[in-house]
């Protein structure tokens, strides 16, 4: 099942300067509104041509120590926490233009993401954002790093996500987002963490060479050596460096106790939007990590590739009220037994209507369409998906004395896809392609008997004033 809701994208443009925690480097990065669909992309300005790499799974390269994407020249890491304030604010749609090949650190969480892109404002765009809501459970289990994620059944995206590195420090620790609205004022501003035995490691290979104590919370797991404190001083060029009692470096306060479990629920975010879809699902993460995260956004990607037709099946509770029933119907189009092939209207909107025709053995083409072995003629499929596209032109024409008269002008991509048979509940789904200009109305058909296809097409219609007037 599907629900829709509008893209956002930015309402104008902003910049935000800093260094890579892992490059060292200075970058700028200069978020721009996107077109509708566009999504996030990154374009490295500072190479030749500007190459685009699209935030997407199929694009990852490596999730060692950030999660980085790569196509062709263009290649940007780190980009996590950028992602994760976009997802966190509703932003869906941004071309991020970048300097260099890592997004900057900035404090180590999306706080300062999320401050420029309010800064810059958010706005509406004119055109659907579909959020699958998943009907099964999605699993993904790594055995070698004990990563266990989970998307199950919800009516929102939601996240849990647990800890535990068998740290005394840290303990386990867990947290969960009920909204997306909470993100800013309960996430955004958790920062990375390291133990102290990694930060050694990755000082040691010249790995974060924009790291600093503070855009990093720094877990001490072991005594502190003399050696290892002239080392850290040196590193991040400061002549006092201590651990409190609890264990952790320099004397930063925590902005939650369980902050770096908050954080990973921030990375979760911000990776698993490169799935390029919109779930309703609860998501329950134990002992996630970038290589976790990015392993179940692509379960994600493929699911939904997959069952993609089934979920976008419209939902019909018969119990419900229609927006139109026959009698209502029969005041709108002109056809009568035994061709008025719409029983009910249960949705309608400006851009799109879902009808309901109940398929019976009383049907009279019946007698003579396949006896022995009725099915419902294709080419009557394709009208009852005309009279329903025809109450969706009729409803955005201005009123006339003597009404209109809807003649379809063109079938196109016609696909026959199952039977439809005596029993069967069709379900006629027709949305508009392009606004209607000049009376003509071009549309996207699809039959569903349950939550298959059975019929897909495109036709056009011209409305004019009624020929009767």
């Amino acid at each position: 099942m599907t629900q829709e809701f509008y893209q956002h994208t930015l309402k104008g443009t902003g910049s935000l300067s800093g260094i890579g925690l892992h490059t060292g480097k200075n970058t700028t990065i200069t978020l721009h509104p996107a077109d509708p669909n566009f999504g996030y992309r990154f374009k490295r300005v500072d190479l030749e041509g500007q190459p685009v790499v699209k935030a997407d799974v199929d694009f990852v390269t490596d999730t060692s120590r950030g999660t980085t994407i790569e196509n062709k020249e263009a290649k940007v890491s780190t980009i996590e926490h950028l992602l994760s304030a976009f997802v966190g604010l509703g932003v869906d749609n941004v071309l991020i233009e970048i300097d260099g090949p890592e997004v900057p650190i900035m404090d180590g969480s999306a706080k300062l993401f999320i401050e420029l892109i309010e800064q810059i404002g958010i706005e509406q765009q004119d055109a659907k954002k579909t959020v699958y809501t998943l009907p099964e459970n999605l699993h993904y289990y790594d055995p070698v790093k004990n990563v266990d994620m989970i998307a199950i059944p919800a009516d929102k995206y939601k996240i849990t996500a647990m800890i535990d590195f068998n740290s005394q420090v840290l303990g386990t620790q867990h947290i969960s987002l009920q909204q997306m609205d909470d993100f800013k004022t309960e996430i955004s501003a958790c920062r990375t963490f390291s133990f102290l035995h990694e930060l050694e490691y990755l000082l040691d290979n010249n790995l974060i060479k924009g790291g600093d104590l503070n855009n990093a919370i720094v877990v001490v797991d072991k005594p502190i050596s003399e050696e290892t404190l002239a080392k850290l001083k040196k590193a991040f060029n400061k002549d006092n460096i201590e651990a409190k009692q609890e264990g952790i470096l320099n004397n930063l306060d925590l902005h939650f106790p369980n902050e770096p479990a908050r954080h990973k629920l921030l990375d979760i975010v911000g990776d698993l939007a490169l799935s390029g879809y919109h779930i309703n699902a609860h998501v329950v993460a134990s002992r996630p990590g970038h290589a976790g995260n990015v392993a179940f956004a692509k379960v994600i990607k493929e699911y939904i590739k997959k069952n993609k037709a089934a979920l976008e099946a419209p939902h019909y509770d018969p119990s419900q009220p229609p927006v139109f029933d026959i009698n209502h119907i029969e005041k709108i189009l002109p056809h009568r037994y035994p061709f008025l092939l719409v029983d009910k209207v249960i949705e309608l909107s400006d851009k799109h209507v879902i009808g309901v025709k109940n398929v019976t053995m009383n049907e009279p083409f019946f007698q003579g369409h396949f006896p022995g072995n009725p099915v419902m003629p294709g080419v009557l499929q394709i009208e009852a998906l005309a009279q329903c596209g025809g109450l969706l032109a009729l409803s955005n024409m201005p009123e006339v004395e003597g009404g209109y008269d809807t003649y379809f002008v063109k079938i196109d991509k016609v696909r026959f896809k199952q039977k439809v048979m005596p029993g069967d509940t069709l379900l006629l789904k027709m949305e508009l392609i392009a606004p209607i200009r000049r009376g003509l109305c071009e549309m996207r058909a699809t039959a569903y008997v349950g939550n298959k296809v059975v019929t897909e097409a495109e036709l056009m219609a011209q409305v004019t004033p009624s020929s009767k007037r």
